[in-house]
């Protein structure tokens, strides 16, 4: 794993998201309330857009498409497919819980820095 300089730590001011392409991977960057957090920008259930995603006051992003939510500083899945009701349940049944990758971050000589 190695550091990569993403973005300017001044264009990611608090409640902003980018996402980024480091190597093949597309990562989400999210300023929330000033922290700043570096997930995978696809949800690991069908590998849709996260960047619309809804943050919670629990510190969790939930996907726009199926509502599984997951915390963004453990990727940990809370919630799997629960959206559409029925059809949800057996989508989660098909496909078991997975968690959001993170990624590592710091803040160096005013740039963001994800380690990958």
């Amino acid at each position: 794993m190695s550091w990569t300089k993403v973005l300017a730590e001044d264009s990611l001011s608090t409640g902003t998201r980018e996402v980024v392409k480091v190597g093949d991977r597309s990562i989400l960057l999210l300023n929330q309330d000033g922290t700043i957090y570096a997930v995978n920008s696809k949800c690991p259930h069908l590998k849709l857009s996260l960047k619309n995603g809804k943050i919670t006051s629990d510190g969790e992003i939930v996907c726009p498409w199926h509502k599984s939510s997951f915390n963004l500083t453990t990727g940990a899945a809370k919630d799997w497919t629960p959206w559409p009701p029925v059809v949800g349940q057996v989508m989660a049944m098909v496909s078991s819980a997975k968690p959001l990758e993170v990624f590592p971050i710091k803040i160096e000589g005013g740039s963001i820095w994800v380690e990958v």
